[in-house]
C-alpha cells in the first residue's frame, strides 16, 4: 500500500533524529522517480514513484544510470554540501518536506527545501529557494494538467488543497467526535464513516478499527449501539493517543510466504493466516516489503524492449513448433503410400491406363483383406506405382527434416525462455548489459553501431555462503552460467539445478571434499529461488559434480548435460536467501 499520512508520520518521526545536522554528500538519481541523498547516517531515498511514494534511508542497491538527469544535476549543484536542518510533515498531509542550509557559489547562506508530495498518482518531488519559489520539480504541472493548482518553476509553492469536509486525525475532540455521530447516516458502514470523516487514513486501518470494534469489517453503525459506540471511541482515541506521542510499530503483513502489505499497528482482520511480522524500524520494513517489487519494476523499465523482443520470438517459434508438429503427423501415414505403390506393381496385370481405381487383396494385411487404390486415369499403371513410391520418398524426406527442425525449434524455445527468466532475476543495468550483448551475440539483436559508453565493471555471480562456511555462487544469465560452471568452477565443486525448469546455474564450492547436507540443501535453496520456481515447494533440484557437467556441441549459451546426478526437494525461503548473501 502507498503510505498513509499516518504511517508517512511515523517514518518522520524516526528519521528526523538521525538526519538533523548532516551534510549532504552526494546526490543520486538511479530511476526517473528516485532520488538518493548521500548522507553519513546511509542512503537517504525519496520516492516519488506512483505506486510506491515514500522516505526512508535504504541499504539496498541501486545502480545509476552512465549519464545523470537533469533534474538529478539540478539537486547536486543546489544541495551538495548543506546541512539538513529539519524534516517536518505539514499536518497530517502525505508530505514531507526536507529543510537543508546551504553555502552558494559566492560564499552566502541560504536554505532550499526538497518536497515529497506523497500522493499516489500526483506524487512529486519539489526544490524550493528560501522564499518557497519553485526551482525546479519532478513533474511539471501547467494549467490543462490542472487549473487548480500549477506546479512549474518560477511560481510560489503552495501546499496541496486538503480534502473538502474532512478532518485530520490529530484535530478530534471527544465534542467533534459526537457531532460526528449525531450527523452520521445509521446506514453506513463503519470503515466509511472513518474514511469519509479523516484524512490520514488508509482503508486498511479504517477496517481493523471496524473489527476490533465489531469483530467485523462490514459492521453498520446502527449495528454498534451504545456499548459498541464507547468501544468504538477507545479504539479510535486510543489510535490518536499514540498518533500524538509517537508510538508506532513497524508490521509487515505475510501470507503463505508473501509479503502483502505493511502498516503501523498489529491487524488481526484477516485472521491467522495472515501473520504480523515487527521490523526493528520503519526504513528497514520498507526495504524488506518493495525489494521485490522494485526489482520486478527495474526489469519492466530497463528490459522493457528485450522482454517484449523476446517474448514475441518465443510466441513466433510456438506457433511455427505446431504447424511443423501438424506437417509431421501428416507423414506418419507414408507406409500407406508405399504399400499402395507394392500393391499396384503386384497386380500390373490387371490393370490398364484409363482405370480410376483398382482392388486387389492386400497381402500386407494378415487377415488376407481387400484394398481399393485410388488412380489417376490418365497415367499408366507403372506410372500411377511411381507416383506412390515418390510420394513415399518425399514424405521420408519431409519426416526426417521436420524431425530435425522441431528439435532446433524446441531447442530454441527453451534458450528464449531462459532468457526471460535471466530478465526477471536481473538486479543490476550490468545484468541487462549481458543479456543485451547474449542476444546480439545469438542474432536476436542486430549487430548496431552504438555510441561509446562508459566501461563498467563486469559483474561476477552471486555469492553466498553457506551456514557450514562454504562459498556458493550463482549465475546470473546464460553466458555467466556457461562461464562459472565450464570455466572456473572446480572438478569436484559441486553443480545444481532446478530439474527441467528454467533457473541459474549453482557452484557449491567443496575444495575436492565431501560436503555438508546442510550446505547441500541451501545451495538447493538458492538453485529454486533463482528460478521459475522461486514461489513454489517441494521443488526438485538435480546435484552432480562439476565433472559430469557436459556442453553438447552447438548448444545455446546455459545448456548442459549432466549424468550421473542426484535430487533433493527444497521449499525456497527469502529470509534465508537474504541472511546468505554475501554480494
Amino acid at each position: 500500500m502507498p503510505l498513509d499520512a499516518v504511517c508517512l508520520r511515523a517514518v518522520v518521526e524516526e528519521l528526523r533524529p538521525q538526519l538533523t545536522g548532516l551534510r549532504i554528500d552526494k546526490v543520486q538519481q538511479p530511476s526517473r522517480d528516485q532520488v538518493i541523498l548521500l548522507l553519513r547516517a546511509g542512503k537517504l531515498l525519496l520516492s516519488a514513484g506512483a505506486g510506491a511514494p515514500r522516505l526512508q534511508l535504504t541499504e539496498l542497491p541501486r545502480d545509476n544510470p552512465a549519464q545523470p538527469p537533469m533534474f538529478c544535476m539540478l539537486l547536486r549543484k543546489h544541495l551538495t554540501g548543506g546541512r539538513i536542518r529539519d524534516l517536518t510533515q505539514p499536518g497530517m498531509e502525505r508530505l514531507v518536506v526536507l529543510t537543508v542550509d546551504i553555502t552558494d557559489e559566492l560564499g552566502q547562506s541560504g536554505t532550499r527545501k526538497l518536497i515529497l508530495e506523497a500522493m499516489g498518482r500526483r506524487s512529486n518531488l519539489i526544490l524550493t529557494d528560501g522564499e518557497d519559489h519553485i526551482i525546479d520539480c519532478l513533474r511539471r504541472v501547467d494549467y490543462e494538467m490542472s487549473p487548480q493548482r500549477q506546479v512549474l518553476p518560477g511560481l510560489y509553492y503552495r501546499l496541496p488543497q486538503s480534502p473538502a469536509g474532512k478532518l485530520p486525525l490529530t484535530d478530534l475532540t471527544e465534542e467533534r467526535w459526537e457531532e460526528i455521530l449525531q450527523g452520521a447516516n445509521p446506514e453506513k458502514r463503519l470503515d466509511d464513516l472513518l474514511l469519509d470523516t479523516f484524512f490520514g487514513l488508509s482503508p486498511l486501518v479504517a477496517r481493523e478499527l471496524a473489527f476490533r470494534v465489531s469483530g467485523e469489517c462490514d459492521v453498520r453503525l446502527l449495528q454498534l449501539g451504545e456499548e459498541g459506540r464507547q468501544r468504538l471511541k477507545k479504539a479510535l482515541f486510543g489510535l490518536l493517543k499514540d498518533v500524538t506521542e509517537n508510538h508506532f510499530t513497524p508490521i509487515i503483513l505475510q501470507r503463505n510466504g508473501k509479503y502483502e502489505d505493511f502498516t503501523y499497528l498489529p491487524i488481526s482482520q484477516y485472521g491467522p493466516e495472515t501473520a504480523n511480522v515487527e521490523c526493528g524500524n520503519f526504513c528497514t520494513m520498507l526495504d524488506t516489503f518493495f525489494e521485490a517489487r522494485e526489482r520486478q519494476e527495474r526489469a519492466r523499465q530497463r528490459g522493457q524492449d528485450l522482454i517484449r523482443l523476446t517474448t514475441n520470438a518465443r510466441d513466433r517459434l510456438k506457433k511455427k513448433i505446431g504447424l511443423q508438429e501438424k506437417e509431421l503427423a501428416d507423414t506418419e501415414n507414408r507406409d500407406e503410400l508405399r504399400i499402395r505403390g507394392d500393391l499396384i506393381t503386384a497386380n500390373l496385370y490387371r490393370m490398364e491406363r484409363g482405370m480410376s481405381s483398382v482392388c486387389v487383396q492386400n497381402y500386407y494385411d494378415e487377415a488376407g483383406g481387400e484394398l481399393t487404390i485410388a488412380l489417376d486415369p490418365l497415367l499408366t499403371p507403372q506410372e500411377n506405382a511411381a507416383k506412390y513410391y515418390k510420394r513415399d520418398h518425399k514424405a521420408k524426406t519431409a519426416q526426417r527434416y521436420l524431425t530435425e527442425q522441431l528439435a532446433k525449434a524446441r531447442s530454441e524455445r527453451i534458450y528464449l525462455e531462459s532468457v526471460l527468466e535471466e530478465l526477471r532475476q536481473a538486479e543490476t543495468e550490468q545484468d541487462f548489459i549481458d543479456i543485451r550483448n547474449e542476444l546480439r551475440e545469438a542474432g536476436y539483436l542486430k549487430q548496431m553501431k552504438v555510441k561509446k559508453e562508459p566501461k563498467r565493471p563486469t559483474s561476477g555471480p552471486r555469492e553466498f555462503r553457506s551456514s557450514a562456511g562454504l562459498r556458493i555462487l550463482v549465475g546470473r544469465n546464460n553466458r555467466q552460467n556457461d562461464k562459472l560452471t565450464l570455466k572456473e568452477a572446480g572438478r569436484w565443486d559441486l553443480w545444481l539445478h532446478t530439474q527441467k525448469i528454467h533457473g541459474s546455474h549453482v557452484i557449491l564450492c567443496t575444495g575436492g571434499a565431501e560436503p555438508d547436507s546442510r550446505s547441500v540443501e541451501e545451495a538447493a535453496m538458492l538453485a529454486a529461488w533463482y528460478s521459475q520456481a522461486s514461489g513454489g515447494a517441494n521443488v526438485p533440484v538435480d546435484y552432480t559434480q562439476v565433472r559430469h557437467v557436459k556442453k553438447p556441441s552447438g548448444a545455446r549459451p546455459g545448456m548442459v548435460i549432466y549424468d550421473p546426478y542426484q535430487t533433493i526437494f527444497v521449499t525456497p525461503d527469502e529470509a534465508l536467501v537474504k541472511a546468505l548473501r554475501v554480494k
